[in-house]
């Protein structure tokens, strides 16, 4: 999914950054997976589909181990931002003192799988809070390490480490939800939804931004990059699709002239209009109720988090 987030660059919550030519952002924020959660799971299969069996689905902060000499099991973990702390027996350690460090991984059936932070990279600039990971699982079948987050064509994508975890099945109560579960948290795959949106300067750990928590901006993201109008995990966009996004908030500005798509919180959209990135596929959402009209400035003082538009037909896009 191709994601223009301001045609003239996007400014994140406290920080500027600098102007781009959208050519330049399509081209950053490009994806052949946009339709993923959270990228693949251990098996390669896509990580929303219904059977969560095989799939990594948090990644325990209790069991965690550093490496190397002073290798030792670290007594309390814990994040800030995307940033590793601990307590171990030698003291307090952080950021690059967990290369090489070791986490307990959970699968959709209660199994364990042994995880391996093999490389960080720090943040930089604006976008400083955002570290990257690139972590293996332990494949007992291939007596092998492999890496967590793969590209279509087979390639390692690096992670950022979230608090909480979220709920990848698809076409259920609850599909595509986050829990704030504080024992636990997700490697989210660059690429896939979760750090899309952590990219686009949603990041949860954030506070406010304007008046609006940046955690449920966050999960409203998350929603919209998937096309989620139901909020039930199922995604409905399309590879290739350009979308313009803004909130309230100062964090996405509105910087088309594009046509409204819907209106977005928590739980999905809240409204719609009729031409959608479902292209001719049937969206029925019982289970929730929308707003008559969509894509007023008033929504966002009624409960819309934010607003998504696609390029009129006939004009720049797919469309």
């Amino acid at each position: 999914m191709l994601i223009a987030v301001g045609l003239m660059g996007c400014e994140g919550a406290g920080a500027e950054e600098p102007r781009d030519t959208l050519a330049t952002r399509v081209a950053e924020l490009s994806a052949p997976n946009g339709r993923n959660l959270n990228g693949r799971n251990l098996n390669g299969r896509n990580l929303n589909g219904t059977d969560l069996s095989g799939m990594l689905v948090a990644v325990r902060f209790d069991g965690a181990r550093r490496a190397g000499p002073r290798a030792s099991a670290l007594t309390q973990t814990w994040l800030e931002g995307s940033v590793f702390h601990a307590e171990s027996a030698s003291g307090h350690v952080s950021g690059m003192d967990f290369l090489g460090a070791s986490f307990v991984g959970e699968l959709g059936d209660g199994t364990i799988v042994s995880l391996r932070v093999d490389d960080i990279q720090p943040g930089t600039g604006a976008n400083a809070d955002l570290w990257v990971y690139r972590v293996s699982y332990y494949s007992r079948d291939e007596d092998a390490w492999r890496p967590i987050c793969t590209a279509d064509g087979g390639g390692t994508l690096g992670a950022i480490a979230v608090s909480g975890r979220w709920d990848y099945r698809q076409g259920v109560a609850g599909g595509g939800s986050k829990t704030e579960d504080a024992q636990s948290f997700t490697f989210a795959c660059e690429g896939a939804a979760i750090a899309k949106c952590m990219r686009f300067g949603y990041r949860p750990w954030g506070g406010v931004a304007g008046g609006h928590d940046l955690g449920k901006l966050h999960q409203a993201c998350t929603r919209m990059v998937r096309a989620d109008f139901c909020g039930d995990g199922t995604s409905f966009t399309v590879d290739g699709t350009w979308v313009n996004l803004y909130d309230a908030s100062g964090v996405q500005r509105d910087s088309e002239g594009w046509s409204v798509e819907a209106e977005w919180d928590t739980q999905g959209s809240r409204c719609r209009a009729p031409t959608t990135r479902a292209r001719g596929r049937e969206v029925l959402c019982p289970s929730r109720s929308v707003i008559p009209v969509c894509g007023l400035p008033t929504s966002f003082l009624l409960g819309t988090l934010l607003m998504s538009e696609i390029p009129v037909a006939g004009t720049q896009g797919p469309y």
